[in-house]
């Protein structure tokens, strides 16, 4: 390709809303153009880029016997009402009607999809297992879409779905898609980390994410730095801190005027945080008050909170509900509180002693609560976030924390969908089993968007080679020297020849202009026609990533530049 033809209108300056670096310089470098809120069009470049990971994933898909097919955007709503998903997915699903008023959604997933295929074609455990897969377009309506590709309304993500006969089958699918995700994403040169995960709207039992480490991303991750262990701060399951023992002493209601805050309390009753229980309070979609308590220097963890109350979605609770629950905001406690009100307790907070929580009466608190004599019907579960500084539940040694962007996720759906939708198989002995099932799904924008975080300085992007747009830019000084066009041309057909993926700037422009633009794109390598290179039969190369420049004989250069771009 001649930079002359190609359509890559880069920019000087970021748009105003662009807040990532990733969502910055894909502007500026002319790989995406924005088409209304969440909703982007790839530039040449950047669809190069996109094309290469998913030409990654599809090599290690088909590696491991996926199978690629491609199924319709729109999907009727009959699906998704058998699996009992049209009406809790919410607000996210893009819905429509057709001329004759049948409901229709644009895929946010393929759950649905799959199973009502396969269910009409997969008889047999002989035909078992099975990995289908494709690459295609999502929609999701998200709230607040920003940071670019991060969090878009229409993505591009391969989703492969695995069909098993039994669980031990459904273990060796996922250890497969487990193993080809690490080389996907160790192929796309990124750095990475895959981390126990909640399950989500997608359902299922065990999950891991695949996280690009990014200061930037918006997931956190608890790490082990002496065990393998990693999770997310929403699934990182968390040991039971036990007090230490002491004699009961009798609840006792004291007065603590305006301490409405943990911090507050606290100083009013000169006791450590340790001491004290913080309420958090939700309500369901239908409005019932959950009321979650953990330890006052712990925060309280939402989804854990979803997982353990089995509510659909949590919102902050109106204080009419909370009034109406016998409660009194900022002094609540499960002491007292009125039938019906699901009440979730930290594991932690049942193994405090003569400790202090609110006395569901405005100004008042309990000291000398002891939950395991004073809190009923209750439910206990782990419902903190985890914090640095925690111990690790594998091995006890003390968690980090570090922020990271989920490029990847892969799920064990187990029979959620197959015993939803009746999807099921004969086995061995003729008796119809339901499908084992697993989900396992790649953002592919956002792996390009992942690497560009990871990848970049104040000068632009820093491509891996794998997902370079181009892997070589050849660079004559001035393109209107004939003798340096034609050397320069030469080079780029000798690169092309030989595999390598070139691109040659035979634009007009100065000099300093081409550079910039190599750089701010992120070429790997730079190979620069000069006037010296005319005179010693040279060329010269520099290497994005380090800055490193060379000066290699035209003669036999490229067998070092092929050596040069295998360590990129």
């Amino acid at each position: 390709m001649k930079a002359s033809q190609l359509y890559a209108p880069t920019l000087r300056e970021s748009p105003a809303e662009a807040e990532l670096i990733s969502h910055k310089l894909m502007f500026r470098a002319g790989l995406i153009r924005k088409a209304a809120g969440g909703l982007y069009s790839y530039l040449p470049l950047g669809w190069r880029v996109i094309k290469k990971i998913s030409q990654i994933i599809r090599e290690e898909m088909d590696a491991e016997g996926g199978q690629e097919i491609m199924m319709p955007i729109v999907q009727p709503s009959e699906i998704w009402q058998e699996s009992g998903r049209w009406q809790v997915y919410g607000d996210e699903m893009m819905r429509m009607r057709d001329r004759h008023g049948r409901e229709f959604c644009l895929g946010p997933t393929h759950e649905e999809m799959i199973t009502s295929l396969v269910r009409a074609e997969l008889r047999s455990y002989k035909q078992l297992p099975q990995l289908i897969y494709q690459i295609q377009n999502k929609y999701r309506d998200e709230i607040r879409p920003r940071f670019g590709l991060m969090r878009s309304r229409e993505f591009i993500m391969k989703d492969l779905y695995s069909f098993d006969k039994d669980e031990s089958g459904l273990d060796e699918s996922y250890k497969k898609m487990f193993d080809a995700y690490t080389r996907i994403f160790t192929r796309c040169g990124l750095e990475f980390r895959p981390v126990e995960a909640d399950s989500g709207a997608i359902g299922g039992s065990n999950s891991h994410e695949f996280t690009v480490l990014a200061q930037s991303g918006e997931s956190s991750i608890a790490f082990c730095t002496n065990c393998d262990f990693a999770a997310s701060d929403e699934k990182a399951e968390l040991k039971i801190i036990i007090a230490p023992a002491e004699d009961e002493k009798p609840i006792e209601k004291v007065e603590t005027p305006d301490a409405h805050t943990i911090e507050l309390v606290k100083n009013f009753l000169q006791v450590p945080i340790e001491k004290t229980i913080k309420a958090v309070a939700f309500q369901d979609d239908d409005g019932k008050l959950i009321l979650a308590f953990v330890r006052g220097d712990h925060e309280a963890n939402e989804i854990k909170i979803l997982n353990a109350s089995g509510a659909m979605h949590l919102h902050m609770a109106e204080e009419s509900a909370i009034v109406a629950a016998g409660g009194s905001p900022g002094f609540m406690s499960p002491i007292g509180l009125k039938d019906g009100t699901i009440v979730v307790v930290d594991q932690t907070v049942m193994e405090m002693h003569n400790a202090v929580a609110g006395a569901n009466e405005k100004n008042f608190h309990f000291i000398n609560v002891n939950p395991k004599r004073d809190f009923k019907n209750v439910i206990v579960a782990d419902i903190r976030k985890v914090q640095a500084g925690d111990p690790c539940p594998h091995c006890g040694h003390e968690l980090k924390m570090t922020r990271g962007i989920e490029v990847g996720q892969v799920f064990k759906l187990g029979t959620k969908y197959s015993k939803a939708m009746n999807a099921t198989f004969l086995d061995e002995n003729g008796k119809a089993k339901f499908f084992q099932m697993g989900c396992y799904g790649i953002g592919v924008g956002r792996t390009m968007a992942a690497a560009i975080e990871q990848n970049s300085d104040e000068h632009g992007i820093i491509f891996p080679r794998n997902i370079a747009p181009f892997e070589v830019v050849v660079c004559p000084i001035n393109s209107k020297d004939q003798a340096q066009l034609e050397f320069a041309e030469k080079i780029y057909e000798e690169l092309k020849n030989s595999g390598i993926d070139a691109l040659l700037d035979d634009r007009p422009e100065r000099a300093g202009v081409k550079f910039k633009d190599c750089d701010l794109i992120g070429y790997p390598m730079r190979i620069t026609i000069s006037p010296k290179s005319l005179e010693t039969n040279s060329i010269e190369v520099k290497i994005r990533k380090s800055g490193e420049i060379s000066e290699l004989p035209r003669d036999n250069y490229l067998d070092q530049v092929k050596k040069i771009l295998e360590t990129l």
